[in-house]
């Protein structure tokens, strides 16, 4: 399945907020917890430390923090908005929704609001939808949010998975444009016959939770990592120059290339596959790990506050995740 599109109204960022948690867990400190080391972790994924909520800490809250920054950032209240959009693969529950139970925190009132289960993609899908909404006239004011708690869902043992996720939120509000900047294009795709290479295998309706398998470990994320890899790579490719050609535009043209932050390795497969050269590749995986549907937003807002980020820039996005699900969009600032 594909979905590409061009908003001819042209929806634009006018907030960016993130949030990460204050714990900070090291390579030496997973050292202590699993067969590993920090040279080990380092060549492979160039992680060297990531952020882990404590147990009282959700997903709720996290994109609590994020939207609040970018709400103060747009100048926009609760009242103001139209629609919320919580792109997440680790909600509080499964119902009611965390866009609901955001909706309720922030003080918004008879909002549109619901989550968007796209897997690491899940930032571009909501990006995409909230664009959607704008141009169908649907709401003039977006929140979308991304934000994970990949960390409640990992096996401590497995030293594969252990390594990579970690927890965080971003988060954007999206209005009409009146000029030239906005979001020029957006590209979606998914191919479900991938799904098993990374899933959540219990604990929906196929697999209810049970005695057998919690003992399983049937709760925790699975990853076959060196084929998730093969195909992050090709289809992160594949969408950003899809992306591009519908906005008229080309690699030389991009000012900044912010990828989902799941492994450098992937990061600079993608980045030289489509004719981005490092120097404008934005990363912060190394002190954040993979927080999934977080991870562009949370570096896109570094990038912003270290003046990497000027008007006008293009800016191009684009992620892989679950599904298997991927896409991109493009962004004149």
């Amino acid at each position: 399945m594909k979905r590409e599109s061009r908003n001819a109204k042209g929806a634009r960022v006018v907030g960016l907020g993130s949030a990460a948690p204050e714990g900070v867990m090291t390579n030496f400190d997973l050292e202590k917890m699993v067969e590993t080391s920090d040279e080990w972790i380092r060549a492979r994924t160039g992680i060297r430390e990531r952020r882990i909520a404590d147990e009282k800490t959700a997903t709720s809250d996290l994109s609590y923090l994020a939207a609040r920054k970018a709400m103060e950032a747009a100048g926009v209240s609760a009242r103001e908005l139209d629609g919320i959009i919580v792109a997440t693969a680790t909600p509080d529950m499964l119902f009611p929704a965390t866009a609901c139970l955001l909706q309720d925190r922030l003080g918004a009132r008879n909002v549109a609001a619901f989550d968007l289960e796209a897997g690491c993609s899940g930032f571009i899908y909501g990006m995409a939808i909230g664009d959607g909404m704008i141009a169908a006239g649907l709401g003039e004011t977006i929140l979308v949010v991304g934000a994970d708690t990949l960390s409640k869902v990992t096996d401590w043992d497995d030293r594969g998975t252990c390594v990579l996720l970690a927890d965080g939120a971003g988060a954007i509000v999206l209005k009409p444009s009146n000029g030239p900047s906005g979001i020029l294009s957006t590209h979606l795709a998914s191919d479900g016959s991938l799904g098993p290479l990374l899933c959540q295998p219990a604990g929906g309706s196929r697999r209810p939770a049970t005695t057998e398998t919690v003992q399983e470990g049937l709760h925790y994320l699975k990853m076959k990592g060196n084929e998730v890899f093969k195909y992050a790579v090709r289809a992160m490719e594949d969408s950003t120059n899809r992306a591009l050609k519908m906005a008229g535009l080309e690699s030389k043209d991009v000012d900044l290339l912010v990828p989902h932050q799941a492994n450098y390795r992937i990061i600079e497969a993608t980045a030289k596959r489509v004719g981005v050269p490092m120097e404008r590749v934005c990363t912060n995986i190394d002190r954040y790990g993979n927080t999934s549907a977080a991870s562009i937003p949370l570096a896109l807002d570094e990038a912003l506050k270290a003046g990497r980020v000027g008007e006008g820039d293009i800016i191009a996005m684009v992620a892989f995740g679950a599904g298997f699900t991927w896409g991109a969009a493009i962004v004149r600032w």
